[in-house]
């Protein structure tokens, strides 16, 4: 698996992942409208899952466990808890 929080490279195309956890309701609302928003963009979400991930990088789940979900834009944070569609969209737009 490669690290979520590695940034892609420049002129990349943008990357949007999901940081969840299972029985986590907000994340599964979180999901659809990242789908919406992303496929706008003819881009695909990723999602990780920080207690699946912990095994290999308990650093994800130390940093961000408590805040689920995460959206994270190019390997940073860009929202928790809710996602900021305008300024996803905004950013994805340049």
């Amino acid at each position: 698996m490669t690290n979520p929080t590695e940034s892609a490279g420049s002129g990349a195309r943008p990357a949007v992942t999901l940081l969840t956890r299972a029985g986590c309701g907000m994340c599964g609302i979180a999901l659809e409208q990242l789908r919406v928003i992303c496929a706008d963009f003819g881009i695909e979400v990723a999602t990780v899952d920080v207690d699946e991930a912990a095994a290999t990088d308990p650093g994800l789940r130390a940093e961000y466990g408590d805040r689920l979900p995460v959206v994270l834009l190019n390997g940073r944070e860009h929202s928790y808890f809710d996602v900021d569609e305008a300024r996803l969209r905004a950013d994805l737009s340049r």
